[in-house]
């Protein structure tokens, strides 16, 4: 028999699917019509849609509001850039992406768990900018040029070999990317390690009753969301070409939380739509106006107003009713 949060992860599932079919329709278009723009740009979304699942784990399971992921971000976009301009190999760019989001996760773990709450979150932001600003002034870096001259990376995944020039190609491999991140991240939070993590958001202080400790959960979902930070922030560069240093400051975390809260917190796919509402709605009032972000501001408090559970608040329920109502059947 289903409980409440496996109905509610199957009506993620069937809106994740949703997703993956139009994003598949989106690649035949933009292959008949060779649109490189919207194609890089979709990238870009999704791979941004990474950063926010790694917010959205945190905020939406642990209970930890974290204003300082871009810092994981950020630095697996340097570390992968400066792989590629040393070695143009994927996979040792995207290895060593992955170590640097593990090993990174374990200190920024160890020094943020050490507080609770609100300082919480203003330790982890406090140690974004200290890397940030780190980052921004060391020249072998690029400084506050960023790192540019990143070569175009082939990608060969055994049957095949992608290349990241190529727009509908490298979409259709980012998509997969995120599939696949949403489909683990799923997983594990179906597992009795994501109950432990809920139990921590729920009620912190009963959780070793059960016989857990505390400190270890949330570090290991701590350094579980900087992992999925890092390995997306490495596909950056591959996508522009270039690492900067605003993919570690402020503005990256805070629009990694907006993009959460947008698309509906806890559901983890309300992360991967937010992130392509926020890139559309960006990109279409930028178009026309440089003062976009006073849209987005606009846009975000009407969200937190009106629907406090985010778009997924609205769509999720009604979806869930209908697997109800088969199951019942």
């Amino acid at each position: 028999m289903r409980d409440a949060l496996s109905n509610s992860m199957r009506a993620s599932h069937l809106l994740a699917l949703l997703l993956l079919a139009v994003g598949l329709a989106f690649a035949a278009f933009g292959a008949a019509t060779n649109d490189t723009f919207y194609l890089r740009l979709a990238t870009e979304a999704l791979i941004f849609a990474g950063l926010a699942l790694a917010v959205d784990i945190l905020l939406g399971y642990t209970g930890l509001l974290s204003l300082g992921q871009a810092m994981f971000f950020g630095l697996g976009a340097y570390v992968s850039a400066v792989s590629l301009i040393a070695v143009n190999s994927f996979w040792l760019a995207f290895g060593a992406a992955f170590v640097t989001g593990i090993l990174t996760g374990i200190v920024g773990g160890i020094i943020a768990n050490r507080v609770r709450g609100v300082y919480f979150a203003l330790i982890t932001f406090g140690m974004a900018q200290v890397v940030a600003k780190i980052i921004y002034n060391t020249r072998s870096l690029g400084a506050s040029d960023g790192l540019i001259g990143v070569p175009i990376v082939k990608i060969n995944l055994g049957l095949f070999v992608l290349s990241s020039d190529n727009p509908v190609g490298f979409f259709l491999f980012v998509v997969a990317y995120i599939g696949i991140l949403y489909m683990l991240a799923a997983y594990l939070l179906d597992t009795p390690f994501g109950r432990l993590l809920i139990a921590l958001k729920a009620n912190e202080r009963r959780v070793p009753f059960l016989g857990y400790h505390v400190t270890s959960a949330r570090l290991a979902a701590y350094v579980f969301a900087a992992t999925i930070a890092s390995l997306s922030g490495a596909l950056y560069p591959m996508l522009r070409g270039f690492a900067s240093p605003e993919l570690l400051f402020f503005a990256t975390s805070g629009n990694a939380v907006i993009t959460v809260i947008t698309g509906g917190v806890g559901t983890l796919i309300g992360a991967i739509y937010g992130s392509v509402i926020l890139t559309i709605v960006k990109s279409y009032v930028g178009s026309w106006t440089e003062h976009h972000l006073i849209f987005i501001g606009i846009m975000f408090m009407l969200v937190v107003i009106f629907l406090p559970n985010g778009l997924m608040g609205v769509i999720r329920p009604r979806i869930e009713k209908i697997i109800g109502r088969r199951a019942q059947s």
